[in-house]
C-alpha cells in the first residue's frame, strides 16, 4: 500500500467507515410516574390513582406515553406533561395530551431540549378537574 492508501485507510479508521468501530446506537428509555394527589403542589386529599408509563427512543426523540387514572373526584378536565421542574415545583405545560380519558396514550416527537429536560428528571404528568383546576393527580416522570 503507497503512503496515500495509508492515509486514506487511517482517515477511514478515525471516522468510523471501518468494519471494526462499531456505530452509536439509538436506545429506547423507558419513563414512568405514579400519580397522586399527595404530589400536586399545594397537595390535595384526592382519593385517585394513576401511573405513567412511556419511551423515549434516542435517536428520533419520539416519546409514546400511556397514561391510565381511576377514581378522580369528577371529569378530567385537562392533561398534559409540564416541565421543566424539579419535584415540589410548578412549571408550565410542554406537552398537551389531546384526549384526557383514561387511558390516555400518545406520541411526540421532542426537541433536543425537551428531550434533555424529561431525561433529567424535569417533566411530570398533571391530571386536571373542576374540583383540582391546578391538578388533581401529579407524578414526576423518572427513568
Amino acid at each position: 500500500m503507497n503512503h496515500a492508501g495509508y492515509l486514506i485507510a487511517a482517515i477511514a479508521l478515525l471516522f468510523g467507515a471501518s468494519n471494526g468501530i462499531p456505530a452509536a446506537q439509538a436506545e429506547t428509555i423507558q419513563l414512568k410516574a405514579d400519580l397522586k394527589g399527595a404530589n400536586e403542589v399545594p397537595p390535595n386529599a384526592s382519593p385517585a390513582s394513576g401511573k405513567v408509563l412511556a419511551t423515549l427512543d434516542t435517536d428520533t426523540r419520539l416519546l409514546t406515553w400511556t397514561v391510565t387514572y381511576a377514581d378522580l373526584t369528577g371529569p378530567a378536565l385537562g392533561a398534559h406533561f409540564h416541565g421543566p421542574s424539579e419535584s415540589g415545583k410548578n412549571a408550565g405545560i410542554v406537552l398537551p395530551f389531546k384526549t384526557v380519558q383514561s387511558p390516555i396514550e400518545g406520541t411526540a416527537t421532542l426537541t433536543e431540549n425537551q428531550a434533555a429536560d424529561l431525561l433529567s428528571g424535569k417533566w411530570y404528568a398533571n391530571i386536571h378537574t373542576a374540583a383540582n383546576p391546578g391538578g388533581e393527580l401529579r407524578g414526576q416522570m423518572m427513568k
